[in-house]
């Protein structure tokens, strides 16, 4: 540092004491000072061993702090100082560069362990990671340009596959078909992070793989590894590709069309990154790939059902209703999908509708020759019929058969398009007031109409009248018969009065 001082101000014929002090991030009371110190002086005093910094006393303790949690900040170590020993009479830039120097002179150990990685066996491992980058003028507009990125771990050869939508099993499949097809063989494995387009879910390092993605390595002949969860740092080969596309291949780069960002980005590969001298490995990836790991890749073809779906699926967004459009008709799917994305499959005379994630077929219809017609597939929705059949029954189990099949009746004749709504109600009602008189439940499936309301308000008198001892409720008259009443003596209950002929209770509030 002096000799820098010394040689800026270069003895009154170079920088100013303000603009050394600048250049070098100091006070210029320390320019100052040490300009004005003759080199004998300097070395003497650099040599004083009686020289000492204001907290040096509290070294330890600030040593002690950082060995246990190193990623502490000098604001917060000189917080828990001033807890410990009162205020400090040094400034807080004092307290950072103090800090800051027993970080690089301190052994604090690191979050997360590390060994060095020996060069990889030629035609082993491959490195995948997607990546996507944003504002890419095509055409005068700005577009999302989404892509994956492929390196192999050995000599670093590195293909980019690129696409303009959001990446679905079947896109990521066909880029590795194009990466497989560039590097001429197959490695003996894949490594990826844990993307929905390779893995579902993991659970104790089980992991759940896309079964189509599956397939499809099983097809090709690689091995599928993923690495845990939040860990870019386990392929770090590749990581450093992405940043490496981002901001070499892509970044201040305008495009006419998307077949010319594709020329682009090839003649880039060819004669850019496979053809400078890799950081790391000292060679380049081309010459490297074809002197040590071509041969020892394995043989690979396209497997025909990449072309053939990369072909024919397109995406359709299922309805609120759970309908897709297709050629100016309507077809249905299960409700698990409704307003979802879907791949749609048209072969011979089907219309195969899949789960884009999976690959697994969930529909399949005849296709409508005709047009505006809605194809419903009834198992996709649900069976209204055996949801009123199971009403009826759970009625049958609460009262006798026949009376629970008359009573019913009587409840669809009286609501027809409500008659679920009233099941359920009834259900409940009887549910609630268990036991139920089976006279009054006789006598009430004899009526011409009957609600739920209707049948609370019986009930419910009636249990009143259990409650309060009275007799056992006169029989219920048949049709076109008045409400619930029961004798007191020769006296109705002065809170119900029935209007002859109405066939409705009326409660006198």
């Amino acid at each position: 540092m002096i000799h820098k001082i010394k040689g800026l101000y270069d003895q009154g014929n170079g920088l100013s004491i303000r603009a050394i002090s600048q250049e070098l991030s100091i006070s210029r009371n320390t320019v100052r000072k040490y300009l004005q110190m003759e080199e004998t002086q300097i070395s003497a005093y650099q040599d004083d061993r009686s020289r000492h910094k204001r907290l040096d006393a509290h070294r330890d303790f600030l040593i002690h702090q950082l060995k246990r949690f190193p990623k502490l900040s000098a604001v917060k170590l000189a917080r828990r100082l001033q807890e410990r020993r009162g205020e400090l009479e040094v400034s807080s830039r004092s307290i950072r560069r103090y800090v800051q120097a027993l970080k690089e002179q301190v052994a604090t150990g690191q979050l997360r362990y590390y060994e060095p990685v020996l060069q990889s066996v030629p035609g082993i491992q491959c490195q995948v990671d997607p990546g996507e980058l944003r504002g890419v003028l095509i055409g005068g507009q700005e577009r999302t340009v989404h892509f994956v990125v492929f390196v192999l771990s050995c000599s670093r050869l590195m293909y980019v596959g690129v696409a303009f939508k959001p990446l679905d099993t079947a896109a990521f499949i066909q880029l590795h078909d194009e990466a497989l097809r560039y590097f001429g063989g197959t490695p003996e494995e894949c490594v990826y992070d844990q993307t929905k387009l390779v893995v579902l879910s993991e659970q104790y390092r089980e992991l759940t793989v896309n079964q189509r993605f599956h397939e499809f390595a099983t097809t090709a002949g690689f091995r599928i590894y993923a690495c845990e969860g939040y860990d870019p740092e386990s392929k770090g080969k590749v990581e450093a590709g992405v940043k490496y596309v981002k901001q070499d291949c892509l970044y201040g780069e305008e495009f006419a069309s998307q077949q010319e960002l594709r020329e682009h980005l090839q003649q880039w590969l060819e004669t850019v990154a496979n053809a400078r001298v890799h950081g790391t490995t000292g060679r380049v990836p081309r010459k490297h790939f074809e002197q040590e790991e071509r041969q020892h890749l394995r043989p690979y073809l396209s497997p025909a059902s990449v072309t053939t779906r990369a072909a024919t699926v397109q995406t359709r967004c299922a309805d609120k209703v759970g309908l897709i459009s297709w050629k100016s008709n309507k077809y249905s799917v299960p409700m698990a999908w409704q307003q979802a994305n879907v791949g749609v499959v048209e072969h011979d005379n089907d219309l195969t509708v899949t789960d884009l994630e999976t690959g697994d077929t969930i529909a399949v219809h005849k296709l409508c020759a005709e047009r505006g017609r809605i194809v419903k597939n009834n198992h996709h929705y649900r069976d209204h019929a055996q949801r009123i059949a199971d009403l009826e029954q759970a009625i049958a189990a609460l009262i006798q058969q026949e009376t629970a099949t008359a009573l019913c009746a009587v409840l669809k004749r009286t609501s027809p398009r409500i008659y679920k709504d009233q099941l359920v109600a009834v259900r409940a009602l009887l549910q609630n007031h268990q036991p139920v008189d089976a006279v009054l439940m006789t006598g009430l499936s004899q009526r011409h109409e009957l609600t739920a309301s209707m049948l609370k308000r019986y009930l419910e008198a009636n249990r009143q009248a259990r409650q309060r001892g009275r007799i056992t409720p006169a029989p219920i008259p048949g049709p076109g018969a008045g409400p619930p009443h029961h004798r007191v003596g020769d006296r109705w209950r002065r809170n119900l009065r029935w209007r002859p002929g109405s066939g409705d209770p009326r409660i006198d509030q």
